[in-house]
């Protein structure tokens, strides 16, 4: 089997030490983690993982389960990227008066999608957004104009077909229900049930 760029989305109670036994199940198996990124998800309380590995769908099948075993984690998913909406951020640190001298800016900016967030005498820093083919292009187009400095943040991933972990909640509590309160039949005899 091929391997191929995958997402695994995860969705978890907010643990100290979690994101450690994430990684030791990675490092256990020799899998490299290209992307990582943790945010609050859109139910208050819940963290989502966002790990991006290039794998065989069947070694990210049995991650996913391996994941899945932590106490924290309440559902883990796989996709492939024609199965997400993805973006990554990437800043840019340049000479300003090498950009200032040999490039038009505003043609820059607009060809790729950029906006200068911060310029100083020294340097000016460009920000963009996009996939990581897009961001490798101006990489390129701005070295020979003196790039001093380049980062780009971990992958930001909605599942397309994803009503939401919220809708997930109420079909797990609707399939597996609480069990009900039961009266403790000691309650009203705690003198003598706790006396000594």
């Amino acid at each position: 089997m091929n391997k191929q760029e995958f997402t695994i989305t995860v969705y978890t109670e907010n643990h100290i030490g979690l994101l450690n036994r994430i990684a030791i199940i990675f490092s256990r198996r020799k899998i490299n983690v290209q992307s990582l990124n943790t945010s609050p998800s859109e139910v208050d309380g819940i963290h989502r993982f966002t790990i991006v590995i290039e794998e065989t769908e069947e070694v990210v099948r049995k991650l996913v389960r391996q994941i899945e075993k932590q106490v924290e984690v309440l559902k883990a998913y796989f996709n492939t990227n024609s199965e997400i909406v993805w973006q990554e951020l990437a800043l840019y640190k340049v000479s300003t008066d090498e950009i200032a001298e040999k490039v038009q800016v505003e043609r820059l900016l607009r060809e790729y999608g950029a906006r200068a967030v911060a310029i100083r005498k020294d340097y000016t820093i460009f920000e963009t957004t996009g996939h990581r083919e897009e961001t490798n292009k101006l990489i390129k187009v701005l070295e020979p104009y003196g790039l001093i400095e380049f980062v780009r943040s971990a992958r930001v991933a909605i599942i397309k077909a994803s009503s939401g972990f919220h809708e997930k909640i109420k079909e797990f509590e609707a399939q597996e229900p609480g069990s009900e309160i039961i009266e403790n039949e000691f309650l009203n005899q705690q003198q003598e049930v706790f006396s000594m």
